[in-house]
Formats: C-alpha cells, sequence, structure tokens
C-alpha cells in the first residue's frame, strides 16, 4: 500500500522536472537569442561609425585631392609667365623663393629670333587676324627651343628670347643645344611656311642670333608688380647679332664665343661672316654664318669661297685693298649670287674712301 501512495507523487515529481526542464530551454533560448540581438545592434553599430568614418576620410581626401589639383594648376598657369628654370636658378644658388631684387650670374647660350619685313606684313592684317598669326607662329616656334633644352624668357612684339642653361650640363651642351634650336627654327618654319602655302598665305621669314656669356638673371619690379629679367652685355650682342642677319643676308649669326664654347664642333657646317663692332659695344665681335639647314649642295657652294672670303677680311683689316678685292672678285666668281661676298666688296669701296682713323681695328660698324 506504501508503494501504492509514492507512485503518483513521483509521477508528479517527474513532472514537475520536465516542465522545469522545458522552461529552462526556453529561457535559456530566448537568452541566446537576446545576446544574439544585441550583438547584431552592436556590429550595426560600429559599422555605422566605420562608414561615418570613411565618409569623414573620404571627404578629408577629396579636399586634398581638390586643394592638389588647385596647387597644380595653378603651378602650371604660374609657369606660363615665369618659367621654371628661372626657380630653378634661384634654388641652385640658395633660394627656394622668387623674391624682388633676387639676382645671379650666369653662363648662357642667349638665342633671338624675330620675322623678316614683319612691320609690313601686320599692316595687312585686322587686329585680330594679327594675333591669331602670331599665336600660330610662336606655338610652331615653341617646340624646337624646348625640345633642345631652352626655355622662352620673353616675347618682344615679333620676337623670342631664348635662354639655353642645360642644367647640371657644360658649356658646351648649353651652346650646342642653342646650335640644334636654331637649326630646327628653320626646319620648323619651312613646315609652318607649307601649311601658310596650302591655306593661302604667303611665307614668312626668320633671322635668328645667337651668343654665349655671362648674363645677370635675376626679379626687378615693385611691390604689387615683379617681373623676371636677364641682363647683361651678352643680351646685348645676342640680339644686334639677330639684327646683322639680313644686312649679310644670312638666317642664322653666331659669334665666335658661341662656337668657342661648343668646341667649334664639326657636327655644324659655318662660315665666317665678318669682323664687327655692334651697336652699343666698343669691342669688335667675329661672327659667322651656321648652314646646316640649307640643301647639302647649297652648303657645299657656301663653304667653297669660305677661305677666299677670309683673306679678304684679312687684307681689308690690314687696309691691304687691291688684294682684298682681289680676293673677293675669285670668289665672286665661284659664287656668283653670294650676298655675302657683294656685301663685303661693296665695303671695301666704301671704307677705302673714306676717313680712317689710327686706332681703325679693321672692325665694321654695322
Amino acid at each position: 500500500m506504501y508503494e501504492q501512495l509514492l507512485q503518483p507523487i513521483t509521477l508528479i515529481l517527474l513532472a514537475i522536472i520536465c516542465i522545469l526542464a522545458v522552461l529552462l530551454l526556453r529561457l535559456s533560448k530566448q537568452l541566446k537569442q537576446q545576446q544574439q540581438k544585441e550583438q547584431i545592434t552592436r556590429q550595426a553599430h560600429k559599422v555605422e561609425i566605420n562608414e561615418s568614418k570613411l565618409k569623414q576620410v573620404d571627404e578629408a581626401d577629396k579636399r586634398f585631392l581638390s586643394k592638389a589639383d588647385e596647387a597644380l594648376r595653378l603651378t602650371q598657369t604660374f609657369q606660363k609667365f615665369v618659367p621654371k628654370q628661372f626657380v630653378d636658378h634661384f634654388a641652385k644658388h640658395g633660394s627656394d623663393s622668387l623674391e624682388l631684387g633676387r639676382a645671379d650670374e650666369d653662363e648662357v647660350a642667349i638665342l633671338f629670333c624675330d620675322i623678316r619685313g614683319f612691320t609690313g606684313l601686320s599692316e595687312q592684317m585686322t587686329p585680330q587676324e594679327l594675333m591669331k598669326f602670331l599665336n600660330s607662329y610662336f606655338l610652331r616656334m615653341n617646340d624646337p627651343i624646348h625640345q633642345n633644352g631652352g626655355f622662352i624668357d620673353k616675347f618682344i612684339g615679333d620676337a623670342i628670347m631664348a635662354l639655353f642653361d642645360h642644367p647640371n650640363g657644360n658649356n658646351s651642351d648649353k651652346a650646342i643645344d642653342s646650335l640644334k634650336a636654331a637649326v630646327d627654327l628653320r626646319l620648323a618654319l619651312n613646315v609652318y611656311n607649307q601649311h601658310r602655302k596650302n591655306s593661302g598665305y604667303p611665307p614668312v621669314n626668320i633671322g635668328v642670333g645667337i651668343h654665349f656669356g655671362p648674363v645677370i638673371i635675376g626679379t626687378v619690379g615693385s611691390d604689387d608688380r615683379m617681373d623676371t629679367t636677364v641682363i647683361g652685355d651678352s643680351v646685348n650682342i645676342a640680339y644686334r647679332l639677330e639684327a646683322l642677319a639680313p644686312k649679310f643676308g644670312a638666317d642664322i649669326i653666331v659669334s665666335s664665343q658661341l662656337l668657342e664654347a661648343a668646341g667649334m664642333t664639326e657636327h655644324f657646317s659655318y662660315r665666317k661672316l665678318d669682323w664687327v663692332r655692334v651697336k652699343g659695344r666698343r669691342k669688335p665681335v667675329e661672327v659667322y654664318e651656321i648652314i646646316d639647314h640649307f640643301p647639302a649642295e647649297v652648303q657645299k657652294q657656301k663653304l667653297a669661297t669660305c677661305e677666299l672670303v677670309e683673306k679678304g677680311i684679312q687684307h681689308r683689316i690690314n687696309q691691304n685693298w687691291p688684294d682684298a678685292l682681289a680676293c673677293f672678285q675669285q670668289a665672286l666668281v665661284i659664287s656668283p649670287e653670294d650676298t655675302l661676298i657683294i656685301h663685303h666688296m661693296e665695303q671695301c669701296h666704301r671704307v677705302q674712301t673714306a676717313q680712317i682713323p689710327e686706332d681703325w681695328d679693321g672692325a665694321l660698324s654695322l
């Protein structure tokens, strides 16, 4: 009977235990689900924070990139007005800023180039046509200079002033760069004239003068308006040489100093023009004509009279007029249409009838 009483109690206890177990399982499951929800919430919050940070980083990057692009554009614009080589010159001499009154001395090759008969040509154009023509011309003349290590210092009307400093190079490199640029300028002009011919426009011609020597590179102006400049006797000589080109009927005129700096290189063909005293300078300059841009036959003809011309110049310097004229006459027989020979004969006739000072050195003032 006692066993019968115990049996229902056992069953009840077992039932209670089962119920409690079920409740515990459910509670455990709910707790686990709650923890998973909280973990998901935390992860989502972290993602939101990371996304916010990324957005902030992206916005900062965009601002930095925008500022960098703006600085690059300003630098590129600045270099259109002040060549980078000017700043490099100052940096080479210990200055990292382009300040007013800065001046450094250096040896460079100076090239001047301008259009022959520009005044008459410009009178036939409207202002808009003239500006369009100049920009078209400058665009084509720019490349031969930059491709040969030079840079344009300034445009003066229709003229171009360029410098050749060959960074980390020697004087020979600078001089040779300028000679290559001069020849390439003539070749570029031939292409340009072909385009003008195809468009029904007349051809243009240019003269080039190059000298090598010391210059002062610096900044001039005032507090609110400053400009870079290159001054010195060497600049004046290069400018005057270019002006002599039409007098000798030459395309490219260079000084003996330039050829000496270049090492009298065999890579270029040249002939002596004269011994002249340019305006603004007492000491004479020996000038030569570069002829590499001419066809081989023309070069050969020009070189054929070199020895006779040089002998004639020396006789003129010594005031030996008959021998000088005899040399030029022989040269004229070899090359009847050579304007250089005609020039020397005219100068001989002019000088021998003029009153010559006692200290005359034989140089012509042109």
